[in-house]
């Protein structure tokens, strides 16, 4: 039996063929990555355990059509990265609301960057990669800062003293206001503490909600709850979707999961359990 090659798997989920590291094939990868792996908590929601070794995410990325969220994601393309011969490099960030980064905040999500790929508009060749940050980034972004273009949306790089030294303000019709990030590398095991809560603890809004968001060109697909809507282009009306098949045929159909390889009865406790959440949420009970 031929042995399994998790590289040309990942890279088949990817639609892609190997070619040498340049900052070209970096945007490729990027980009079939974000549009093709949907940032996803509907693992948590069936009551599925996942770590964050970058082999186990990039092998279930491969073998199973799911996703994940930051640490899979972000973790599974750094191994490919690593495994094509980037110089990628991971980093402790911080997702954060209206009040801005905080130190509180730090190590809720994994930050990758990419080093020594010059190209045209980035000299020195230092690239922002992000591809668990759900509907940010669709291309990876030069590291320096300003306002980069992200299809019809924008978002902003700027350097802070406090709180991380690099961060992104998200656009206004973002699902998060920024994400600061250190300079400083780090090792997997920073984020263990933190994943643990996010999966398990009943406060986590990944425990509490279905969140399910996949970027492409012109915006991008997000599903909170039961309440799915589209930002950017295409424009297309929000609604709420109303039945276990409505939910799921919006998952098959919207984001790429492969629904048909979750059981029947796990399927319908994860209706249950979302539509129970959304009643608490309308009647302000949440």
């Amino acid at each position: 039996m031929r042995e399994f090659d998790l590289r040309t798997a990942y890279l088949a989920r990817l639609g892609l063929d190997p070619e040498p590291p340049s900052a070209a094939a970096l945007g490729r990868l990027h980009r079939a990555h974000v549009e093709r792996v949907p940032w996803e908590t509907l693992w948590i929601q069936c009551g599925d355990v996942w770590n964050t070794d970058p082999t186990e995410s990039a092998r279930r990325i491969t073998t199973s059509g799911r996703g994940g969220y930051c640490f899979h994601l972000n973790g599974g393309f750094s191994w490919l990265l690593d495994d094509l011969g980037y110089d990628v490099r991971r980093h402790v960030g911080g997702v954060h609301g209206p009040d801005g980064p905080t130190e509180a905040e730090m190590t809720n999500h994994l930050v990758l960057t990419v080093h020594g790929l010059p190209a045209a508009g980035n000299d020195v060749g230092t690239w922002y990669v992000d591809v668990g940050l759900g509907d940010a980034l669709h291309d990876p972004l030069p590291l320096r800062a300003g306002e980069h273009a992200v299809g019809p949306l924008a978002v902003v790089l700027e350097r802070l003293s406090t709180g991380g030294e690099w961060h992104l303000r998200h656009h206004a019709r973002g699902a998060f206001t920024g994400m600061a990030w250190r300079d400083a590398t780090t090792t997997m095991d920073a984020f263990d503490d933190r994943h643990e809560w996010l999966s398990t603890a009943p406060e986590s809004r990944f425990v509490k909600y279905l969140c399910v968001q996949r970027r492409d060109a012109l915006g991008a697909d997000l599903l909170r709850g039961l309440h799915l809507e589209r930002v950017g282009e295409p424009a297309r009306p929000s609604r709420t979707l109303t039945s276990e098949t409505d939910l799921f045929d919006a998952l098959a159909e919207v984001f790429g999961i492969d629904v048909e390889a979750i059981p029947a009865a796990t399927r319908h406790r994860v209706w249950s359990r979302a539509d129970t959440a959304h009643r608490a949420w309308v009647g302000g009970t949440a």
